[in-house]
Formats: structure tokens, C-alpha cells, sequence
């Protein structure tokens, strides 16, 4: 059996709590590195949505420019077969 003593008191405490940060370092670790992990893919997340928006309010806007082009097409065409 252990004397209990200041010095004995002391070695235990200090390996008992030596012990419980060895073992709870990797899951305080995880746990912060999964949490800024999860912010960068949320702001990716969100840029991403707003890159698609952007992308399908630029297409919008190409379809509204051939089809302006398309109309303009078709007018000069009318108009140069009329002058002939």
C-alpha cells in the first residue's frame, strides 16, 4: 500500500491529471478542428450560392441578348432583301 504523504498526494494528483489531458487533448482537438472546418465549408457553401445565382442571372441575360441579336438579325435581313 501507498504512504499518503504531501509529496505522494502531490505525484498522484499531478499524474491522475496528466492522464486526463492525454486522453482528452485528441477530442478537444476534433472538436475544434471539425468546427472550423464546418465555418470554411459554410462560407464556401455560401459562396457557392451565390456564384450559381450570379451564373443563371448571366444566362439570363446571354438568352436575352441572342434573342435581341436574333430579332436584330431578322430585321436587317428583311431589309436588305427588301432593298434589293
Amino acid at each position: 500500500m501507498i504512504k499518503l504523504n504531501a509529496k505522494n498526494s502531490l505525484v498522484i494528483v499531478l499524474s491522475v491529471l496528466a492522464v486526463s489531458l492525454i486522453l482528452c487533448f485528441p477530442k478537444i482537438y476534433l472538436a475544434n478542428n471539425i468546427y472550423y472546418v464546418s465555418k470554411d465549408i459554410n462560407k464556401l457553401y455560401a459562396n457557392y450560392i451565390s456564384l450559381k445565382e450570379e451564373n443563371r442571372f448571366l444566362q439570363q441575360q446571354l438568352e436575352d441578348m441572342k434573342f435581341k441579336n436574333q430579332i436584330i438579325d431578322s430585321l436587317l435581313i428583311n431589309t436588305l432583301d427588301n432593298n434589293k
